[in-house]
């Protein structure tokens, strides 16, 4: 399979739970339509490989909302996935450009900023929409991620993600893990999972080094008998388009309406989460404006 894709597996006599995941195409595609700079691409390519993670453990149209507020220059992070294995994204602040942090890496913890929240909002096919938060704990968001599965969904877990971006600006590779051991496995299987996860180094110089995704699997479950449960594409993907706000625009008020025709002669509406442009002419607002009138 070519493209982006998430594999889910279970190991050591199916008492751990494995997803690895390759996402540098939708981390390129989000950071080239917002124009991020590369410490900016970080954390938001960050955050979306988390998105996606948690989204793998979502069935039909489940779908979640990743939200980052920290105290640093990149803002707000937003980011969403479902079942289907479409993900999207937006970052409040796309220009952030910091110096390397004392390890040589991007700083993604001076970007984000501390104090903070991380807030995951699930929406299920059935039901209200419930949201889990916790306090930002590191700033880099790995670390902040595994602690949110621990305390929010008491699911003990080891997250890895990691980005690495071109001096042009553009993502050369992204991906990251979840494992999470499951009730029963045996204290051998946790000490030998814990050796491979501390070996395995950063998860993203393995795919740059043209590691596959079973490569990393064979390596981090020591050959323990993998089963492999499924391999899914995962995309960039945003459902919107100019009809969806024509639907907005009607219910502005009409002399707002008005004002746009009269002084704007039109107007530019921008999708926060993939950034494209939808024109509205004089005529296509004095249509909506007709429109609302007659209801």
């Amino acid at each position: 399979m070519t493209g982006d894709q998430l594999i889910k597996a279970l190991a050591y006599d199916d008492q751990v739970r494995i997803y690895l995941l390759d996402l540098t195409q939708a981390v390129n595609e989000g950071s080239r339509r917002h124009d991020m700079w590369h410490t900016a691409t970080a954390a938001y390519g960050r955050t979306l490989i988390a998105t996606a993670l948690l989204a793998g453990n979502m069935k039909g149209d489940d779908r979640l909302t990743v939200q980052i507020e920290g105290t640093g220059p990149i803002g707000r992070i937003l980011c969403q996935g479902d079942a289907k294995g479409q993900v999207r994204g937006y970052v409040d602040q796309p220009h952030v450009a910091l110096e390397l942090n004392k390890e040589g890496k991007l700083d993604v913890r001076g970007a984000v900023g501390l104090p903070g929240t991380l807030s995951v909002t699930k929406q299920l096919a059935v039901g209200e929409p419930f949201t889990g938060q916790v306090p930002l704990i590191s700033g880099e968001l790995a670390e902040d991620f595994t602690y949110y599965m621990a305390v929010s969904e008491q699911t003990p877990s080891s997250i890895g993600l990691s980005v690495l971006v071109n001096p042009d600006e553009t993502v050369r590779v992204a991906g990251g893990f979840m494992i999470q051991v499951l009730p029963g496995a045996t204290e051998e299987t946790i000490t030998q999972l814990e050796q491979n996860i501390q070996k395995l180094g950063r998860f993203s110089s393995l795919l740059d080094s043209n590691q596959s995704l079973e490569d990393v699997m064979s390596y981090l479950a020591s050959d323990q008998d993998v089963r492999i449960l499924s391999r899914e594409p995962v995309t960039y993907h945003c459902p919107c388009n100019k009809e969806h706000f024509e639907s907005r625009l009607v219910l502005l008020p009409a002399d707002d309406l008005q004002q746009l025709i009269d002084e704007d002669e039109g107007a530019e509406v921008i999708c926060h989460y993939c950034n494209e442009h939808y024109q509205f002419t004089k005529e296509d607002l004095e249509e909506i404006l007709k429109q609302k009138e007659a209801k």
